[in-house]
Parts: C-alpha cells; structure tokens; sequence
C-alpha cells in the first residue's frame, strides 16, 4: 500500500499481490519476525531462463515486503540477503528482481543492475539483475 500509485489500482490490484497455496507450495518464503510480528516477507524460485543475462541458472525473487513502518531498519536488506545466501547454495549464477518503479533505488543500492528491455512484449520494464560470485 506505500506504491507510488493511485488508490483505485492498489484497491483493484492488491489481491493479485496475495500468496495462494499453488504460490507457496512453488516457492521459497523467509519471513522476518520483530517483536513477535511479521516484519517482513521474501519468495523466491527458481527463475526462468529468458529472464536472465547469458540464460543463466538463477533465482527469481519474486516478493521483498517489508511493514512500512518498519522500513528503514535494514529487515529489507537481511530478506534480500537470504535470497542471495540461497542462491548460492543452490548453485546459481545470480538473481533477478521484477521490481516495483518505487523500489528500484533499494536494489540498486545493493548492487544490481537494470536489465534491458528486449522484449517489450514479454520482458517487465524494471528487471534487475545481480551476479553472485
């Protein structure tokens, strides 16, 4: 709900953004607890290969929420750590992030790059990319 966009589309678009059953059986989700709350939520999966540089193995981080009022407390940077850690471990090149406009300073800021746009077709316009090494 913090997006910078207008309040009909979060009210219209907000439950394409809720986790099915399908979703969680395909997907790997960390959760961050602070004070005995949910602070935050990562999910990731395996990342289909068109959507990475060379067609490289890698993982798709497909969420990163954070509480908003909690934004700013570095929970965001532990989740997006996770999903690097995990990456690794899996034995993949890197990851890639379908990103928010709003988010794309946070993710730049931790070292990824933007993607081009080569298929405007079936390419998302703010795909990020970060090579694990």
């Amino acid at each position: 709900m913090t997006w910078d966009l207008p309040e009909r589309v979060k009210r219209l678009s907000l439950p394409v953004y809720r986790y099915t059953e399908a979703d969680l059986a395909a997907s790997e989700i960390v959760v961050a607890i602070a004070a005995q709350d949910i602070a935050g939520v990562a999910a990731w999966e395996p990342a289909d290969s068109a959507d990475v540089p060379d067609s490289r193995g890698a993982l798709l981080l497909h969420g990163l929420y954070v509480e908003p009022r909690l934004h700013g407390q570095g929970i965001g940077a532990q989740l997006l750590q996770a999903a690097e850690t995990a990456a690794r471990a899996g034995g993949m090149a890197g990851v890639v992030v379908k990103a928010q406009r709003d988010a794309i300073g946070f993710f730049k800021a931790r070292g990824y790059r933007a993607l081009e746009v080569t298929d405007a077709g079936r390419d998302y316009a703010h795909r990020l990319w970060k090579a694990l090494g």
